[in-house]
């Protein structure tokens, strides 16, 4: 029975008072017996945490009081078992890892496409004005190798870090094409679409809510295989189902 509830969400925000932040939700979440992990720093929260529903659901209320977090966004699914180990509540300098301090996500949005548009665009093989769509992959190779979209751009990133290096290096390819970016959650591409479109880039969207939000919303069209998942469950399939072998061997650094 899946009695556990799972959820992964982020939100690029200024924030400041960090270590007070840090210590109020370390022991908002100890207090609710919630598992995972929550990164702060200066340009937003990310976090992926288990738990009981009613739990989470309290948590997230109390988080939403915070006007800085009214509008966080969550993806849910569900799990047999509680998959983290443990609480790790963290500052950081970025809440995922560009090394690119141009890149500031709370000072505007890249265009964002829905799953269900994204769908419609890869039904027909273009976007709404007749432009070829493609789909860039910029989450690390073993991610990539459980699953993603039929025909996606893989550059083979062993970290997120590689990225600007790998668009400077295959610009040429995404020209005059309609790009979407997508990882995981939306954390990701969302910076991915920021810089191709500061490298010059002109039709660039972001998968708004990344491939669990597709699942959600779409199911397994046009994916192959599984989203590999940064916890004991290792991998979602397209019904968002653990793999029933999962074992808790997935690599800590989801940078």
């Amino acid at each position: 029975m899946m009695q556990i509830l799972n959820i992964a969400a982020y939100k690029f925000v200024a924030l400041d008072g960090l270590p007070e932040l840090q210590a109020s939700l370390a022991d908002t979440l100890q207090a609710r017996a919630i598992k995972g992990t929550v990164l702060l720093a200066e340009e937003g929260i990310n976090l992926f945490l288990a738990g009981a529903s009613d739990n989470l659901h309290d948590f997230l209320g109390g988080l939403r009081a915070d006007a800085r977090f009214t509008d966080l966004e969550v993806k849910e699914s569900w799990s047999s078992a509680q998959p983290f180990r443990k609480l790790l509540v963290k500052i950081k300098p970025e809440i995922i890892r560009m090394n690119h301090p141009a890149i500031r996500p709370s000072a505007g949005r890249a265009p964002a496409v829905d799953a269900r548009t994204l769908k419609r665009w890869l039904d027909s093989g273009q976007d709404d004005d007749g432009r070829p769509v493609v789909t860039l992959d910029t989450r690390n190779t073993y991610e990539v190798d459980a699953g993603t979209f039929r025909q996606a751009i893989d550059w083979r990133l062993e970290k997120f870090t590689e990225f600007p290096q790998a668009l400077l290096d295959h610009r040429a390819q995404l020209q005059g094409k309609t790009v979407v970016s997508f990882c995981t959650g939306g954390i990701r591409c969302e910076k991915a679409a920021i810089y191709m479109q500061e490298a010059g880039l002109s039709h660039v969207y972001q998968l708004d809510g990344g491939i669990l939000k597709y699942f959600e919303d779409c199911g397994r069209a046009h994916f192959d295989g599984e989203c590999f998942v940064f916890d004991q469950r290792r991998g979602l399939d397209p019904a968002l189902q653990p793999r029933v072998d999962a074992q808790p061997t997935a690599p800590a650094n989801r940078q």
